[in-house]
């Protein structure tokens, strides 16, 4: 919310110029709320039409149904021009950061020790190993 509103406060100055992609997706979380914001995220600006990375198909067709809410709440805060219409993409469902790591800072094998076959136990590391890995990228590419 903080970065949306210095990111404002300096288009209304006119002190910098910004991309209408920095504009929405710095006014993404004001217009949804903070809860719905960490469930979705904005992907691509294209022309006027802002694409959305939802959940599951559940979530499109949530979203859609609320889009005409959301579109008037995105001009009341970008203003009339930047962003006349959404679309929402299933994409990769999120994960929330994990809590319990051990003092190495790998968690897959402390939650492998439960797996007695080998095999599938290097398959499960090496899969959340993967997994921990696209989470981090994700949330740089988000932040």
């Amino acid at each position: 919310m903080q970065r949306t509103a210095r990111l404002l406060a300096k288009i209304k100055d006119g002190a910098a110029k910004h991309s209408s992609d920095e504009l929405a997706v710095a006014v993404w979380p004001s217009a949804v709320g903070k809860r719905l914001a960490n469930r979705t995220g904005p992907l691509e600006l294209y022309g006027a039409k802002l694409v959305v990375d939802v959940e599951d198909a559940v979530w499109q067709h949530q979203l859609t149904t609320l889009a005409p809410q959301i579109l008037a709440k995105i001009k009341q805060i970008a203003g009339p021009g930047v962003i006349e219409a959404l679309e929402f993409r299933v994409g990769a469902p999120r994960r929330l950061p994990h809590t319990a790591i051990n003092s190495a800072g790998d968690s897959a094998g402390e939650d492998a020790d439960g797996i007695s076959d080998p095999i599938f136990r290097l398959l499960y590391i090496a899969s959340r190993a993967k997994s921990e890995k696209e989470d981090k990228k994700r949330m740089r590419i988000s932040a």
